[in-house]
């Protein structure tokens, strides 16, 4: 397994982090213990995971698998490098939602809870909450690390502007701030690269990509369709919209000996400025098969292959629309 630090800290990560949405509705207690254990085995130290996953079992179903699977010792939760997130709706209260201090000091005490911990290692805001003034939200995370229940702190699906206005305001208050984003990111959906990137580059924040498989569209769909295997309809309408595109992405893999699950992965990894991207394996050969992206390095031929075929805006703004 590769490591590598998370954003400016000094925080060690594996270089692929384990996704855990798909455990509890798509994927049973056991199953799940028994993916989290390989994955510690595998070296993956990084466990991505959020209060509200559980969906229609549940908020906070997820988080409590995964205390479970703590509670059983044997160094798991020493051994785990453990991110969660808050903003979500978590109840039927005005207050059990968003970014206020009044919610994240809630929301952080339910999860660990949940998680049967004593800290969370990296608590990342799920969503920009306009309503809650960065003031607020910087003084309740910090009262958090000060308390020892929260050790670092990230972002998810901010723009450019939120995590400028998030790290000047905590620069201001002589506080770390934002470690790490968590953004949408993969061949197919590249929007980040026009300003985020260049933004967490510049703050020195980590990039850890969610969907780095277009929920499983990069992961060979075609081959999947006609094995007959039913993927979700969401999923189906995206492989109708970029049919073409896909057929020549697969012949590529196919020519170069790679599956698509490798050429994405290791397309992401070759961006110096990401961290780790979130797999969501719902069973063991989905996650062992995510592995080889660690050994293969594409070459530049590749990489302007793959542009071609999956093209971004044009590179960092200003550039990419102007002179």
């Amino acid at each position: 397994m590769e490591y590598a630090n998370l954003g400016r800290t000094g925080l060690k990560v594996s270089r692929l982090c384990l996704g855990t949405m798909n455990f509890g509705p798509f994927t049973e207690r056991d199953d799940s213990f028994a993916i989290m254990d390989q994955s510690l085995e595998l070296g993956i130290n990084f466990f991505d995971t959020a209060n509200v996953y559980g969906w229609e079992l549940g908020e906070g179903v997820t988080e409590s698998i995964i205390g479970e699977w703590f509670a059983q010792g044997g160094g798991r939760r020493e051994r785990t490098v453990l991110a969660t997130k808050v903003y979500g709706k978590m109840g039927e209260g005005v207050n059990e939602r968003g970014l206020s201090a009044y919610h994240i000091k809630q929301a952080c005490e339910a999860s660990l809870k949940r998680l049967q911990t004593d800290h969370i290692d990296l608590y990342q805001m799920h969503h920009v909450d306009r309503d809650a003034p960065w003031d607020e939200i910087w003084q309740a995370m910090e009262q958090l690390v000060r308390e020892g229940k929260v050790l670092y702190v990230g972002s998810s699906n901010f723009a450019a502007l939120h995590l400028a206005q998030a790290q000047y305001t905590a620069s201001a208050r002589n506080f770390l701030g934002l470690v790490s984003e968590q953004s949408l990111y993969n061949l197919s959906a590249r929007m980040i690269e026009l300003e985020v990137v260049p933004t967490c580059r510049e703050f020195g924040i980590g990039i850890i990509p969610w969907s780095p498989l277009a929920g499983g569209m990069l992961a060979g769909a075609l081959q999947k369709a006609e094995e007959g295997r039913r993927a979700r309809e969401w999923v189906q309408e995206k492989i109708s919209k970029h049919q073409s595109q896909l057929e020549e992405f697969e012949a590529f893999c196919e020519e170069i000996g790679e599956t698509p699950t490798t050429i994405s992965l290791a397309w992401l990894l070759s961006n110096k400025e990401v961290t780790a991207p979130i797999i969501g394996p719902r069973n063991m050969k989905q996650l062992e098969g995510s592995l080889r992206c660690l050994e293969f390095e594409l070459d530049q031929e590749a990489l302007d292959k793959l542009g071609e075929i999956w093209p971004g805006p044009g590179g960092e703004a200003p550039e990419a629309y102007s002179w």
